[in-house]
């Protein structure tokens, strides 16, 4: 009971200080996360919890569902954009070659060191959470297809990550006698009956609410109520018949996105506090994954990992996928620059420290705690200076080149 007491205190207060605290760039990241180092670390915790238990993992599971699903049915105002804004390059050129850069920045300085583990490190630390420099993204001196860009990218990158960090994980677990022919294939069909079960429910979803809609059957706020429950559906049917309960939740999404845009704008609004508040949740339990890292001491070559995960192999595929398209190169950079790392990284680290076992865990944990610490910091003190030098330098018409890809 004073563990509840604690967290829902500490909720409302930072339900009322929020844009208090906001001008002096205390973030909901950076409060709860210390809340979680000062309450929940140590060796005598004010609210002890145990990571380990199957519970609190698909506890996390469920909230990495629900934030993809809202990541896929997110409607954001780029009607006025003409044409992409570079997501497909973004997606299917930087962040494959992301994910390699990573891995072999691990390579280097953590030689000898299990190639999946590296995968697996990579794959956490390379999905782009924009939490850190959410007001980034509803500045309006700063070019809306750069914003665009990246909120598109943020939603979508930790979609198609999600299956390949099950698959790296179960390698790193495999059984005697299993082959990684046999994981593949049981990979694939985790994947495609989660396509199925995430289509199915969308689908029937579909059908009801617009049926719904337009026979008055139920109001807003009813209407409000099915949206927050599709997600967990998605999720429980996908597990049920064996299938990748995240792939599900991100499915369904897609499906129901126009029909959310259909329904009206506040339709969603229920599941996106509940994401909202399960993020907290996370940032809450980061706080006690860096004081628990950080009390047995940091090795330097994490610190040198996340800048070049941050740095060279974040911004190096950006700039050069996106050659060739519309943005200038002072927006590529920025895009290169503010990809951000919060929740997902967290969430699936949590997912590994929970399957995983020693040495393996504590570097996967590792590797993410000092690049989400080195993000929070480097972005969250640069997002201001860059949107300045956008509002100096003005809003240029876009270049004439016909590839918008």
């Amino acid at each position: 009971m004073i563990a509840l007491l604690v967290l829902l205190s500490l909720l409302f207060f930072w339900g009322v200080v929020s844009d208090r605290l906001a001008r002096w760039s205390v973030t909901a990241p950076i409060a709860f996360a210390v809340s979680g180092v000062l309450l929940a670390g140590g060796d005598h915790p004010v609210l002890a919890f145990d990571m380990d238990t199957h519970t609190f993992q698909r506890g996390v599971e469920l909230v990495l569902a629900v934030m993809l699903f809202t990541d896929a049915t997110e409607a954001r105002d780029y009607e006025r954009l003409e044409g992409s804004v570079g997501e497909v390059r973004l997606l299917a050129i930087a962040l494959p070659a992301s994910l390699v850069l990573a891995t072999l920045a691990g390579a280097l300085l953590f030689p000898g060191t299990n190639w999946w583990l590296l995968g697996v490190a990579a794959l956490v630390v390379m999905p782009m959470d924009l939490a850190p420099i959410m007001m980034f993204l509803r500045d309006e001196r700063v070019p809306l297809r750069v914003r665009a860009a990246l909120n598109i990218e943020g939603g979508f990158n930790d979609g198609l990550i999600s299956p390949l960090f099950v698959f790296c994980v179960a390698n790193l677990l495999t059984a005697p006698g299993r082959s990684v022919g046999d994981l593949l294939l049981d990979a694939f069909k985790g994947a495609a009956l989660a396509v199925l079960a995430g289509t199915l429910v969308a689908l029937a979803a579909i059908a009801l609410v617009r049926r719904s809609q337009a026979a008055g059957w139920a109001k807003g706020a009813d209407l409000r109520l099915a949206g927050l429950a599709l997600p967990f559906v998605a999720y429980a049917a996908s597990v049920l018949i064996g299938g990748n309960g995240f792939v599900a939740a991100f499915v369904t999404g897609l499906w129901y996105a126009g029909t959310a845009h259909a329904v009206g704008k506040h339709h969603l609004d229920l599941v996106h506090d509940a994401a909202y508040l399960m993020t907290l949740a996370v940032w809450f339990t980061f706080g006690k994954l860096i004081a628990d890292v950080f009390a047995e001491g940091v090795d330097s070559a994490f610190i040198g990992y996340g800048l070049l995960v941050l740095t060279v192999a974040r911004m190096l595929p950006v700039l050069v996928s996106l050659i060739g398209t519309r943005f200038t190169w002072p927006e590529r950079w920025a895009i290169g620059w503010l990809g951000s790392r919060g929740v997902t990284s967290i969430v699936f680290a949590v997912l590994a420290y929970t399957q995983l076992t020693g040495r393996e865990a504590a570097f996967v944990v590792n590797a993410v705690s000092v690049t989400v610490l080195l993000s929070i910091f480097l972005h969250g003190i640069t997002v201001e200076p860059v949107a300045r030098w956008f509002e100096r330098r003005g809003r240029p018409a876009p270049a004439p080149e016909g590839d918008r890809s």
